[in-house]
């Protein structure tokens, strides 16, 4: 397979979905084939059944080869689920030699150090993110390498999983046939492909509204500061017109995407849609008014929870304020009149989050939809991970070769440049891989 290429695996509780993408000269991805199939086996994120999420994932990636006329490999895979949550921790290192300035193996002892937190069983990890550092009392320093100091202090966002969840994801992937190239936190990975840099500048949530889960993200001066999983989505609002319309799951579906609305006010009294009977009885008649009261009071509940999570945050307060407001995607996001309900609940401005940004420009219509958010922010999470093993691999090189030239007395420096820190999904991957590798 070519080097420029990356695979995105979305493993939702409605659909699975396979995304094959590059970058072009102009720097933007561009999707070269899409691959989607039913969701069985998953449940609020969480795999519950791995014989079906195999075959749904097999059938996903054969849909997306038979598109592209490629073969897949090595996929970046997004995990969320009920079961993550997050928490903040600051912590802190005394340097043995203040004489000499603060570099990375500084910053790594002192993310080392928070991997020590107690968890509770079954419970790891996932992502450590630095949110602002101080070095010997003196605050608000972004970034402390280079400077000169004792003692280095730093608040995180701790995000911790269940890792057995991860690992039966990991197992999904392996045995569907395929490499794990990454694991990425999925509202990470949507926030990627939907949000503008100038948003997660000002302070701004998105809420991705998914089968299963809606999950919160929360940038502010361009740092995640906040994540969260709400263990309801759009299936909830199918349940809640199944069981108060007593019709069958399939046409409650269809009902919401076709008829549905947030806001019970749009509808007139005698706006009536007809449902066929099962099986020869009489057609339903179901009024449009009251299908909306019944998804108006779910998404009423959804959005009040997220919302909670928003003020924990810290967004009612002055310096933490998200003048962005609210991004809203997932395929949820595409009811009717939601916008204006999570504006009149919050009282935050709110638009609908399209993965168009970062997309060529005769990107099909149907992969910007919100529904793909998260795949495409996988596939370009995928591309970033090779940009970065390449220089890498690059630096590697040049150290080597530079070895070589002091052992011949060859005096010539090599310019290379440092490759990135790696973060702890990185970490985690090749985890789960030496896991499962060792499990067989």
């Amino acid at each position: 397979m070519e080097g420029n290429i990356a695979i995105g695996l979305d493993i939702g509780t409605t659909k699975i979905v396979a995304m094959i993408g590059r970058k072009n000269e102009y720097g933007k991805v561009e999707i070269l084939g899409i691959g989607k199939s039913k969701s069985l086996g998953v449940h609020r994120g969480v795999v519950n059944n791995i014989t079906q999420t195999i075959q749904s994932i097999q059938l996903a990636v054969q849909e997306a080869e038979m598109a592209s006329e490629m073969k897949i490999e090595d996929v970046t895979v997004g995990i969320a689920g009920q079961h993550i949550r997050s928490l903040q921790h600051s912590d802190y290192i005394t340097r043995p030699n203040s004489d000499l300035v603060i570099d990375e193996e500084d910053i790594d002892r002192l993310i080392n150090q928070v991997h020590k937190l107690v968890m509770l069983p079954g419970e790891e990890i996932i992502h450590v993110l630095p949110q602002e550092y101080k070095v010997d009392g003196q605050a608000e320093i972004k970034e402390p390498i280079g400077m000169y100091g004792g003692r280095l202090e730093a608040n995180f966002h701790v995000v911790v999983g269940q890792v057995s969840s991860i690992r039966n994801i990991g197992r999904c992937v392996q045995s569907a046939g395929l490499n794990l190239e990454g694991i990425t936190l999925e509202p990470l990975a949507s926030s990627n492909a939907v949000l503008s840099q100038e948003e997660k500048e000002a302070g701004v949530a998105l809420i991705d509204i998914g089968g299963g889960t809606t999950d919160l993200a929360i940038f502010r001066d361009g740092i995640i500061r906040h994540t969260a999983v709400i263990p309801f989505g759009g299936n909830v609002i199918t349940e809640d017109i199944k069981e108060g319309c007593s019709i069958i799951e399939k046409q409650a579906e269809l009902l919401k995407i076709k008829f549905g609305s947030a806001w019970p006010g749009e509808n007139k009294e005698n706006e009536i849609v007809s449902i066929p009977g099962l099986r020869g009885r009489e057609p339903k008649e179901i009024t449009l008014k009251n299908l909306s009261k019944i998804i108006h009071a779910r998404v009423v509940e959804i959005i009040e929870q997220v919302y909670v999570e928003i003020k924990n945050y810290g967004h009612e307060e002055q310096k933490k304020k998200l003048i962005a407001g609210i991004v809203l995607t997932g395929g949820g996001s595409q009811l009717k009149h939601l916008k204006q309900l999570v504006e009149y609940i919050t009282g935050m401005d709110t638009r609908i989050g399209f993965p168009n940004e970062h997309l060529a420009g005769d990107s099909d219509d149907e992969i910007t939809s919100p529904l793909y958010a998260t795949a495409v922010g996988l596939v370009m999470d995928g591309l970033k991970r090779q940009e970065r093993k390449k220089v890498e691999a690059a630096y590697v090189e040049a150290v080597n070769e530079q070895e070589s030239n002091e052992d011949s007395g060859v005096e010539e420096t090599i310019e290379a440049p440092k490759p990135e820190r790696r973060s702890f999904l990185d970490k985690l991957t090749d985890r789960v891989k030496d896991f499962l590798d060792n499990a067989e």
